[in-house]
């Protein structure tokens, strides 16, 4: 989603564009696209030059609804919240994780996407890889970029 905010201005994003910046592989943006979609956060071009773009303003857009969107958690509990964490009952730090991990969704819950994209960094880390994409670079830091080496052969 921030991919997609940052290059909002350009038009409809193509998954595979995200894919290919993001190290994330096409059918699992797939998936997670059709999640954001239902949750009404992003909408679908179809076509050439089609792709996704954001269904609103990106200052009307949480990063704790996209996390609930694609029904993800940050839950710290290691129950999932069901308090059965000490052999089927609650232990004695579950109301602790509890409570962090209201505290991290309320966090996540007052950040939009329009407050990350002017973050200095955020914009650094874009740069580069629409960089590295230009330059027909992997994107993906686990890959090693290899660079021609160019010859000539002396008589």
């Amino acid at each position: 989603m921030l991919d997609l905010a940052l290059h909002a201005q350009r038009g409809p994003v193509s998954l595979a564009d995200i894919s290919e910046r993001q190290g994330i592989s096409l059918s699992y943006l797939e998936q997670l696209f059709a999640k954001l979609r239902r949750g009404n956060l992003v909408s679908s071009v179809r076509g050439p030059g089609g792709g996704y773009q954001l269904s609103r303003d990106m200052k009307g857009i949480q990063v704790a609804q996209v996390i609930d969107a694609v029904n993800e958690s940050v839950d710290a509990t290691r129950c999932q919240g069901l308090g059965d964490c000490h052999a089927g009952d609650t232990c004695l730090t579950h109301h602790l994780w509890c409570d962090l991990s209201d505290r991290i969704h309320e966090f996540l819950s007052g950040i939009s996407l329009a407050d990350l994209v002017t973050r200095r960094e955020v914009q650094e880390v874009a740069q580069r890889q629409d960089q590295r994409r230009c330059a027909g670079q992997p994107t993906m830091p686990d890959k090693p970029v290899l660079e021609k080496i160019e010859t000539s052969a002396v008589d």
